[in-house]
């Protein structure tokens, strides 16, 4: 019925206007006065009653008039639907500006009051045409229709297209005041929207033509009021050569369809024709949209969508101003960098991975042009392989410094300067918070003035303004260095090589590169910690993930065979440049705490990566700490007897975290045997945090050397009482190393029995893992033999074995503690004096750790 009522509504406003413009117009009465139209057409039923009769003329004089207009004052006790049309029309050469400045008409629109959704606006409404291109018979029909308006929201100005703008009201209300709406209308010149020389066949398009007019404004069509749909404008700017062309949006409103503008838009090229490169297409409402040409040609295109939304934008108002003054270009395509479109003298330049140049000022090698603004943005490389920083150093340097005209100012430079910006600020538009304002004459130094400046990231911004006063300029060298973004000193020829001495700093961190985005591939990278003659350092993982896609996982062994994609290694260093192999280590696996030993310069460790995957890498800290002993903490110097015991501190108690002060607690034991011999290992309990395969022993690490040459075996985790954890030595001596960094919570820990061992033979009386054990072992009461039984054969009944360590042994890692060789001699001494001593009871078994080691093969 709606639908019904609104196509029966404009059939009859058809009707009533072809009647209207087929009459003469009779014109009584003065400029802004009402004016009666006769006719004598008669409309058919039904149709919105026409007396007393309310259309209303407005007819300019050729001047630049304007007038007021309001509703009719109209009484309708039956409710009849009454219509009144109320005409503008211009002179020749004008257009008609309409303004509602009152509007309280029945009935509520939608947001936006779209067309289509009319049903809202039944009862009284007003419909607008302002792009009536003829007052022809029939020609209203044809017209654009601007919209239907309703309630207390007054439609925005309307500026005909043409000539003529026509306002339909429509009413069924008993009573309609003079007060409902009212408004002001002008006849202004319509030169002003010729913006140039008018092309044929075209409603909007012109060529400017710097000849002819070498400033001037630019207007979208109807401008200020509603932009008409379905229009496509060109305006072609052609300037002598030579010339630059300057574009500048004073006031900016199109219907803003999203980010890309498919919509309506105003798009710029620069150049002749839209084949040209884009400068850029805009939409929506833009400020200080001010566009440069690169030559003297300039096409800009506005288009608005032929669509039924009823949209409320004014459209554009700029400037344009061809000019030889504006910066010549040269200076940045001589010089290895590439214009920003649209701007003046903004400038990009992007790496070519490490590559190096000079940036200039405008005018270069003349003194630059005063009040002229120029941006150069230096990009380094940043991507999933690649990560660089840029080093910017003068080389020539005058920008006058002038005194200061506003005391209360900041800032040091107040008339020209070159302001820098290190850390990215120009991505959100931040340029009042540079990193360092330049004004005044360089100098050579020391100290050199300006001084290099190095980017923190990818990016370093320039932005140089020239003022008031004429200076030299500058010439400045710019490097693209690789960024790792890892603390330390770097190498100085920017390989991925850092150093940590101890006398620059006793504690740090250090990382992978980029770390924790992923390392890139294709890169070796080397961390060198170098301590003093007298201090220790140790090193501690806290993050570690490191691609291993084809990890041949082996419990405890970290080497070539287990790592051949990516790896980091580490090395003991020593002060003649000798390095002792530590372990490869990759996957999650994360490596044990390092310390390297008395007397040693350091710790190397590297980082290696191939072409293929990435992770995230590690993170690790340092600290330097005083020597001590070789034995560290706790710890011994085994020798003389054919069996011991070795167990951790304070074993069969849990061992415990090192001192607040402390990064690590260290334990060393060295087990030497009688030259042709060799010494076999076996663990009776083990429980230490961690897991070999899964997260590796970040917090407490024990290593074993016990095979020459080769990096140690390196343990944590927990062994089943099933599992067998037997080693069997390639010469007559062994190395443990029990590490426990400052961030352990502690476990069980651990008891292993050493064994001096004979080469199997056919003679063997006790065989074990491919070795003959003493024949006095068995009367030991140790277990040697990982899977032996610890029952003493009948003959043993008669007391301890003789010539071995026997029960003494057990107390020896705890006797012999930091005091190295002379306090195990001591200890003996002590055991001597104080005559035999009783069996201690055996340690009761430790607690199961959550995660379970898986069991390594006996190695023999």
């Amino acid at each position: 019925m709606a639908a019904a009522h609104w196509l029966n509504s404009l059939g009859c406003l058809s009707l009533s206007l072809l009647c209207l413009f087929a009459t003469t117009l009779q014109v009584t009465s003065v400029l802004g006065e009402t004016t009666e139209l006769s006719s004598g057409a008669s409309l058919a039923e039904p149709s919105p009653t026409k007396l007393p009769k309310c259309d209303r003329t407005f007819v300019s004089r050729g001047g630049a008039d304007n007038g007021t207009f309001h509703a009719p004052e109209l009484l309708n006790p039956n409710n009849h639907s009454r219509q009144c049309l109320y005409t503008f029309l211009a002179a020749p050469g004008q257009r008609v500006l309409v303004e509602f400045r009152t509007f309280d008409l029945r009935g509520k629109p939608p947001d936006g009051a779209a067309v289509g959704e009319l049903p809202s606006c039944m009862h009284e409404y007003m419909d607008i045409y302002s792009e009536v291109a003829s007052l022809e018979a029939g020609e209203l029909v044809n017209s654009a229709f601007g919209g239907r308006y309703c309630g207390p929201i007054p439609p925005r100005r309307r500026v005909s297209l043409y000539r003529a703008v026509a306002l339909a009201f429509f009413t069924d209300n008993t009573y309609t005041p003079p007060t409902l709406f009212a408004g002001t209308y002008r006849f202004i010149n319509a030169s002003e929207f010729e913006v140039g020389t008018p092309i044929p066949n075209t409603m909007c398009s012109f060529v400017i033509n710097a000849s002819k007019n070498k400033t001037g404004l630019l207007l979208s069509p109807t401008y200020p009021g509603i932009y008409p749909k379905d229009i496509t404008c060109n305006y072609q700017f052609a300037g002598k050569p030579g010339q630059r062309i300057r574009l500048e949006f004073r006031d900016f409103d199109l219907f803003f369809g999203g980010p890309h503008c498919p919509f309506d838009w105003v798009r710029v090229y620069d150049g002749p024709d839209n084949t040209s490169a884009v400068i850029g297409t805009y939409c929506g409402q833009q400020r200080n949209l001010v566009l440069y040409s690169s030559d003297e040609r300039l096409l800009v295109t506005f288009y608005t969508l032929p669509r039924a939304a009823n949209t409320q934008n004014r459209g554009f108002k700029g400037i344009f101003e061809f000019s030889e003054s504006f910066v010549k270009l040269d200076f940045i395509s001589k010089h290895d960098a590439e214009h920003i479109r649209g701007s003046e003298c903004d400038q990009k330049i992007l790496s070519k991975k490490e590559s190096t140049g000079f940036v200039y000022h405008p005018n270069y090698p003349f003194p630059y042009i005063q009040k002229v603004v120029c941006r150069y943005f230096i990009y380094g490389m940043q991507d999933s392989q690649n990560l660089e920083r840029v080093r910017l150093e003068f080389q020539n340097f005058s920008i006058p410094k002038v005194d200061n005209p506003k005391p209360e100012s900041a800032s040091t430079c107040h008339d020209g300067y070159l302001k820098v910006y290190l850390r990215g600020q120009e991505a959100t538009d931040s340029y009042d918070k540079h990193d360092a304002e330049l004004c005044g004459e360089g100098a050579a130094g020391p100290p050199a003035f300006p001084p290099p400046l190095l980017s923190d990231g990818p990016r370093l911004v320039m932005v140089f303004s020239s003022g008031e006063h004429q200076g030299r300029g500058f010439k400045a060298k710019y490097t693209f260095e690789t960024e790792y973004r890892v603390p330390g000193t770097a190498a100085p020829g920017g390989e991925c090589a850092f150093t940590y001495r101890s006398e620059a700093k006793k504690r740090g961190e250090f990382n992978s590169p980029r770390y924790p985005s992923n390392y890139p591939s294709h890169t070796n990278c080397t961390y060198t910690l170098d301590a003093t003659p007298n201090e220790q350092v140790t090193v501690v993982f806290d993050h570690f993930k490191v691609k291993a896609d084809a990890w041949n996982a082996t419990a405890g062994l970290y080497s070539g065979a287990t790592c051949s994609e990516d790896w980091v290694e580490a090395w003991w260093t020593g002060r003649d440049s000798s390095r002792v192999p530590l372990g490869r280590w990759c996957g999650a696996a994360t490596p044990g705490p390092l310390q390297s030993p008395r007397g040693a310069l350091g710790l190397l460790i590297a980082l290696h990566t191939d072409y293929d995957n990435v992770a995230s890498g590690f993170k690790a800290r340092y600290i330097f700490e005083p020597a001590k002993s070789i034995f560290g903490d706790c710890g011994g110097n085994m020798s003389g007897a054919e069996w011991g015991v070795i167990t951790s501190p304070r074993y069969p108690l849990p061992y415990e975290a090192p001192g607040r002060s402390s990064a690590s607690r260290v334990c060393n034991w060295f087990v030497t045997a009688r030259p042709g011999k060799r010494l076999l290992l076996n663990f009776e309990h083990f429980a230490v945090e961690g897991h070999l395969t899964e997260r590796g022993c970040p917090a407490a690490v024990l290593r074993l050397w016990y095979e020459s040459p080769g990096p140690p075996l390196e343990l944590c985790g927990e062994k089943a009482p099933s599992d067998r954890w037997q080693y069997l030595s390639s010469s007559n001596s062994i190395r443990l190393s029990f590490i426990i960094a400052d961030k352990s919570v502690g476990a069980a820990g651990w008891r292993a029995v050493w064994t001096e061992v004979s080469p199997a033979s056919d003679a063997c009386g006790a065989p074990c893992a491919g070795a003959c054990l003493p024949p006095a072992a068995a009367c030991s009461g140790l277990q040697h033999c990982a899977g032996a039984p610890r029952e003493r054969p009948a003959h043993c009944a008669g007391g301890e074995a003789a010539g071995g360590a026997g029960g003494a042994a057990w107390w020896v890692a705890a006797c012999a503690g930091g005091g190295g060789a002379a306090a195990l001699a001591a200890c003996w001494r002590r055991r001597r004096r104080s005559g035999p001593r009783a069996r201690p009871p055996p340690p009761r078994p430790p607690p199961r750790c959550a995660a379970r080691l898986a069991a390594p093969h006996d190695t023999v």
